[in-house]
């Protein structure tokens, strides 16, 4: 059974005399064919100007992604890859303009596929799901009050904090590291005859017996968002905020009918023509945008419904004179500013304005070229957003294989290594995570490299403990020929890179820290580099249900490699990296490179082991332990140099 979306949004200022929300609906299509949905919404903060600037920043960067790379088998990471996206925007313009210091915004966005619903959100606006008279709210709630209520259902209340105030935020989207993002890595069902209502905190004034009896009265998804704001603005709340909803209709989809003869194609140019002079005798009255149907085939249709602003030196400008500027109107009074940045040169093929009190649609490809004016004068503006690096498929040697192994000096092979491609990741956890040594979260960008495929083993070590008189280590009864090396100290494994070096003429050494994490999770945000769940059989860990014996490693490569080729960078053993100990990641590098300095008597170990339970087998997990003592857990995986 195909599903089908109606969707509406409108806004109010509420007892404010200036918007700083902003909201979009996109349409898409799913690999299938079938039609899904962004919905985003965004609540500004900081004041008339630097909020209204926010929101709009935050909902067009977050678009912009989304549409750039949908559809995805893996909605959830590109959601979360959106909120650093619009994230990066912010704090991009913040630094080219210091007069908005302080802005930010709250934000919630949802996908609607088949049968499914995705969400991100960051702070206090809220996504329910309105089924059966029942009320479901399925993002978090990131304010104190929030946080006290989640404390309290899990059994630990916590005692108030005198002059916290419940709606006080404790996350938010502002340009710095953001302290919490909640994430749908599971989606939640949904089904014909359900209601999605997205919106910012100012419906807080309705409660939730309310927001359901005006659903019952509703027959439309517009019926009834205005019937939501109708209410909010009836109750005469007397410091009532900004107000936006949006609401979608889970429909079953209609079966086709003929499709009538095609309207004659209008040529671009003469489009653009009418617009631009439709355009410029409207003023300041709204203009909805819509791209006709792409002939090449495009992803789907957006429908650019926030306020947009210009930003950079005209924001700027208006904030450091203290010149007027007209306050954003409802969704039936923005006002479109077209894009007149010298640096966007991406242009829109096709305009044409539609009738008033229709939806505008863009049904052309959802990238760059195809983008709404509005999108693309946001997007162009917000030039210092963070790119990626992309990761590259790079060859090992002139052959162009991705796995090689060195030759030692008595012509034998070294250990098999893999190409790491460059790229950029947030290494750590969030703000909220209780593992305080994983925080502050960054980003890292890490050159190419290579490392090993599997962890060394047993008889690889023994050829340098031979050739150096160093203690050949105890191998529990384990075949030498296939099983991780253990019993070796920091000490021992730095020496051990010291030697492949000598005996290659290549440069190895144990990796950083970042390099490890990278490399194991594959730059992804996810616990695992598998994704978010702790699968059974995944790894070989205390808990992880491999069916392996739980009192020592097993064989290397036993478990298939990650997207990145290497086997075993969870559990079996763990494994020494460089870096010297360091209790949190305040003013750690930022370019993969080793970090010195901290406590060096101690060594970072990372990836976990046979023991360690599957919460400690995250690529995100550190621990520490004696550089100069030996364990039955911890082994050795070497990288080296381009």
């Amino acid at each position: 059974m195909a599903l089908q979306f109606d969707l509406s949004g409108s806004q109010i200022d509420g007892a404010r005399d200036y918007q700083e929300d902003a909201f979009l609906i996109t349409h898409l299509t799913d690999s299938d064919g079938n039609p899904s949905a962004l919905i985003i919404v965004a609540d500004g903060m900081g004041g008339h100007a630097a909020g209204n600037v926010a929101s709009n920043m935050a909902v067009q960067a977050f678009n912009k992604h989304v549409t750039g790379n949908y559809p995805s088998e893996n909605p959830a990471d590109i959601l979360h890859e959106c909120v650093i996206k619009a994230n990066s925007s912010i704090k991009e313009t913040v630094k080219e303009t210091p007069a908005l210091s302080g802005m930010g915004c709250t934000l919630v966005a949802a996908i609607l596929e088949q049968g499914k619903l995705w969400w991100a959100s960051v702070g206090d606006s809220h996504l329910y799901l309105l089924r059966d008279k029942e009320l479901i709210k399925k993002n978090a709630d990131h304010s104190y009050g929030g946080f006290l209520d989640r404390m309290e259902a899990e059994g630990t209340p916590v005692e108030p904090e005198p002059g916290l105030a419940r709606n006080m935020l404790m996350s938010a989207i502002t340009g710095d590291e953001i302290d919490d993002i909640d994430i749908s890595y599971e989606p939640a069902e949904i089904k014909p005859g359900d209601r999605i209502i997205i919106c910012s905190d100012g419906m807080d004034t309705l409660s939730q017996g309310k927001i359901i009896q005006f659903g019952d009265w509703s027959e439309t998804s517009k019926e009834y968002a205005e019937a939501l704001l109708d209410a909010v603005e009836d109750a005469g709340m007397p410091k009532q905020d900004n107000t936006t909803v949006v609401i979608a209709d889970v429909k079953e989809k209609a079966e086709a009918t003929p499709a009538a003869a095609p309207e004659p194609e209008i040529p671009a140019t003469e489009t653009t023509k009418e617009t631009t002079a439709a355009v410029e005798e409207a003023g300041d009255t709204t203009q909805d945008l819509a791209t006709p149907e792409d002939t090449k085939g495009g992803k789907g249709m957006i429908i650019a419904i926030a306020a947009v602003v210009v930003i950079g030196i005209a924001v700027a400008a208006f904030v450091m004179t203290g010149g007027d500027k007209p306050s954003p109107g409802t969704l039936d009074e923005q006002a479109l500013a077209p894009d007149t940045s010298p640096a966007q040169d991406d242009t829109v093929d096709e305009i044409e304005t539609a009738a008033a009190g229709t939806d505008a649609v863009d049904e052309g490809e959802p990238d760059k070229e195809s983008a709404p004016a509005d999108e693309q004068s946001a997007s162009a503006s917000a030039s210092g957003e963070i790119a990626d690096k992309p990761a590259r498929e790079t060859a090992a040697d002139d052959a162009g294989k991705r796995e090689f192994r060195d030759t030692l000096k008595d012509g034998t092979p070294g250990p098999t290594m893999v190409w790491i491609p460059e790229g950029s990741y947030e290494m750590g956890s969030p703000g909220t995570s209780r593992n305080a040594d994983e925080r502050p979260r960054h980003e890292v960008n890490v050159d190419r490299f290579a490392m090993s495929k599997h962890e060394i083993t047993f008889s690889q070590y023994d050829k340098f403990a031979r050739a150096t008189g160093r203690e050949i280590p105890d191998n529990l009864y384990m075949d030498r020929e296939t099983h991780p090396v253990i019993f070796v100290s920091w000490d021992d494994a730095y020496y051990y890179t010291k030697w492949l070096t000598e005996q290659t003429g290549k440069t190895y050494r144990l990796p950083s820290e970042a390099e490890w994490e990278y490399a194991a999770g594959t730059g992804k945000r996810s616990p695992f580099w598998w994704g978010y769940d702790e699968e059974p059989g995944r790894a070989h860990c205390f808990g992880c249900e491999s069916g392996l014996d739980p009192r020592k490693p097993t064989k290397v490569g036993s478990f298939g490699p990650n997207p990145f080729g290497l086997h075993d960078t969870t559990g079996n053993v763990a494994e020494w990296v460089h870096d010297c100990w360091h209790e949190t990641y305040n003013n750690a590098p930022t370019d993969g490179s080793v970090w010195e300095g901290g406590d060096c008597s101690y060594r970072v170990v990372r990836g976990g082991s046979y023991s360690s339970p599957p919460q400690s087998i995250r690529h995100a997990k550190r621990d520490k332990f004696k550089s100069d003592s030996r364990y039955d857990h911890i082994g050795i995986r070497v990288v080296r140099e381009p």
